[in-house]
């Protein structure tokens, strides 16, 4: 399955006839920036995979640097950043521990967050890698699913039910680590890991719950708080997760188009655009174009001389792989973020 998206993907980004109008009006800008952008997060990787600044030891950041190496269609097994792809796989997998947990340095506030975004990495680059790395990815990931799916499972209440947060423990929940998680695990069962459909439809109605049925919204803890940075991340996994072309999700895509323009300056302005631009992509027409076009000519002057672009959030080298990897959407290189090609055809 996945070396048929991977083919199909490079079918998709060499058919010029396939490529979205704004991606077409920028891609001559957009190309040699998201270069830059991965030769910076190459140059200031640490030996051992992980990286320099905020939380760039913990499991996280390496996997948004490894995701962000993908989407541009490079893998670990040949070309110039095969051997970032792969300290950084490498650093993954020796973080694990004996629980399935990936650990160490902490992204955010706890490790629920680095354990999901390095989980999503490793499956997606799960069936690109040597024989002995694969070895190790094919022991490795059930262990961290079956981690998610028990940290699902933990006895909350109703308000919390199908969510994740902080901790494997943890007895509450909230959007932004449960997008990762939901992520991960839709990522390991396109893959043809033995994932519950249960555990994916538990996940989508805890988003619901904190899903503004009157506004289109989603919150962090509600459906009203953090809306601006969060509404993406919603949709995005609505639209993964079989929602297409709901009312919710349309309703969820016309907010994002009346307020994405209140995003810079936010606290989680990196973040928001990076949900903001794969949630876009996928519902296409009007929606992608309008975004992509702003994002394209607000953020391209904000790359930095050495090629990164700098978060408040987290620093340098979250901000330049997030920023990338909201660049590359119609790369349509990772096989989570394909969409359904006659999206444009509405």
């Amino acid at each position: 399955m996945k070396l048929l998206l991977f083919f199909f993907s490079i079918t998709c980004l060499l058919g010029q006839e396939t490529a979205p109008t704004v991606f077409a009006k920028w891609k001559d800008k957009v190309d040699p920036s998201v270069d830059r952008g991965l030769q910076y997060l190459a140059r200031v990787q640490e030996p051992d995979g992980s990286y320099p600044g905020g939380y760039g030891d913990s499991c996280g950041i390496p996997a948004l640097a490894g995701m962000a190496f993908l989407s541009r269609g490079h893998l670990p097994t040949e070309g110039p950043y095969a051997n970032s792809l792969n300290k950084i796989i490498d650093f993954l997998l020796g973080r694990q521990d004996r629980d399935g947990l990936y650990t160490g340095g902490q992204y955010g506030s706890g490790p629920m967050y680095g354990h999901n975004i390095a989980t999503l990495f490793l499956s997606e680059v799960s069936g690109m890698v040597d024989p002995q790395r694969q070895k190790k990815i094919n022991s490795s990931l059930p262990r961290a699913l079956k981690l998610i799916l028990r940290a699902q499972a933990v006895e909350k209440s109703k308000r919390h039910q199908g969510g994740w947060r902080y901790q494997p423990t943890s007895t509450d929940s909230d959007t932004s680590c449960s997008g990762w998680a939901l992520m991960a695990l839709r990522s390991a069962k396109l893959n043809g890991a033995e994932v519950p459909d249960k555990a994916i439809a538990d996940a989508v109605a805890y988003l619901y719950q904190n899903y503004s049925r009157k506004n289109g919204h989603f919150g962090y803890s509600s459906p009203h708080n953090q809306k601006n940075s969060l509404t993406g991340m919603g949709l995005l996994c609505l639209e993964l997760c079989g929602e297409h072309g709901k009312p919710e999700t349309i309703k969820a895509a016309d907010f994002i188009l009346q307020n994405f323009r209140s995003l810079p300056g936010n606290q989680f302005e990196f973040y928001g655009n990076y949900y903001n631009a794969q949630a876009m992509f996928q519902i296409g027409g009007k929606y992608w174009e309008t975004y992509a076009d702003w994002m394209y000519q607000t953020y391209l002057d904000k790359q930095k001389e050495d090629g990164s672009w700098y978060s408040k959030t987290a620093g340098d080298v979250y901000g330049t792989s997030l920023m990338t990897l909201a660049f590359t959407v119609p790369y349509r290189q990772l096989p989570i973020y394909q969409r359904d090609e006659t999206v444009d055809e509405d």
